[in-house]
């Protein structure tokens, strides 16, 4: 006898394609069921050592290949794990590995939710930008347009090219009557500079500088860096021993300043995560993580996935730090307003 079902009607029929089995089976399937709780355990297990790494990642050792100063220049990547697990946790029906993924949930947002919010406010005393022009820029000129356009007080530029120091100073000089190049560094700036010299961070030819600003409000130090490239080698992991050597010196030069406002533009060839950099990064503080708007990444410009052009600060108040639009650098440029 064909089974009976209720119509919208009230009246019974037949259900030659068993519509209401379909119904059942699919209410069934959308339910994690009996086994949700074991299910998916592996998964909870890759929730709870994501979460053990963003908690520990000091811990990761440098001796092998500098792999904690790599897991820390990508730190924030470790959020893209998240959606992954989140889709096989629901793939699989599996209640345990939901739960176990908000533990690495909310050590990602400890970590790094300061950084998504808008922190940046309005105004400031002194405007700067920073920017690693590349030695290799096809059109420096254009770039120099682009950085005399941005409304910056100080500007500092690294890695200059010899030959195109002219170019940089030509489409500088209109907006920026002070200026100074030592090595391949540079600093321009709409005040009086006084007090500049190269700063040796123990490469042998200059890529650090240090100058006095003589702005409204007051002097303030101004260094401008560019330390060693990092490579990733397959034979050799991380190469920072040169970085970290340099940041190092730099942090000592910048520990023995005299005056009571610094503000320190580069690029660093590093995050503000990575341990190496403490030298510098525990004497300033970072003025994208205290008034930026996201993660402010900065190389590669055509796909941002690293901030490693910092504008730290002591002495002086971030009020708001943003990127500025792409050059024909390989790098974007960063900018940062401060009150005294």
């Amino acid at each position: 006898m064909a089974q009976a079902y209720m119509t919208e009607s009230g009246v019974g029929g037949p259900d030659p394609e068993g519509t209401g089995s379909r119904f059942r089976r699919l209410a069934a399937a959308a339910r994690f069921g009996p086994g949700a709780w074991r299910r998916g355990i592996l998964l909870a297990v890759c929730s709870v050592l994501l979460a053990l790494v963003m908690v520990f990642h000091a811990e990761v050792p440098n001796r092998v290949g500098n792999l904690g100063s790599l897991l820390e220049t990508f730190l924030p990547w470790l959020g893209l794990a998240l959606p992954v697990l989140l889709a096989l946790g629901l793939l699989r029906r599996s209640a345990t590995a939901l739960i176990a993924l908000l533990l690495p949930l909310a050590v990602w947002l400890n970590l790094f939710s300061a950084l998504v919010t808008d922190k940046a406010g309005t105004g400031g005393e002194l405007t700067v930008v920073t920017h690693n022009v590349n030695a290799d820029n096809p059109d420096p000129a254009g770039t120099a347009r682009e950085i005399a356009g941005s409304g910056a007080d100080v500007v500092a530029l690294q890695e200059l090219k010899q030959g195109a120091v002219p170019v940089y100073e030509e489409g500088l000089a209109a907006e920026y009557p002070h200026h100074a190049v030592k090595g391949t560094v540079g600093l321009w700036s709409k005040y009086p500079l006084s007090s500049v010299r190269g700063v040796d961070i123990g490469l042998g030819w200059t890529r650090a500088m240090r100058g006095t600003v003589s702005a409204p409000g007051g002097p303030v130090a101004v260094y401008v860096a560019h330390l060693p490239s990092v490579r990733v080698k397959l034979n050799a992991g991380f190469t920072a021993g040169q970085r970290d050597d340099s940041a190092e010196a730099l942090g000592i030069a910048i520990r023995d300043e005299p005056q009571e406002r610094v503000v320190l533009l580069g690029d660093l060839n590093g995050t503000m995560n990575d341990r190496a950099l403490s030298p510098v990064t525990s004497q300033m503080r970072s003025t994208q993580g205290a008034a930026g708007d996201g993660f402010g990444f900065s190389w590669p410009a055509s796909f941002p996935m690293a901030r490693i052009d910092q504008i730290m600060v002591r002495g002086v108040e971030p009020v708001a730090s943003w990127s500025l639009p792409r050059t024909d650098s390989d790098h974007l440029p960063v900018a940062a307003s401060v009150d005294f």
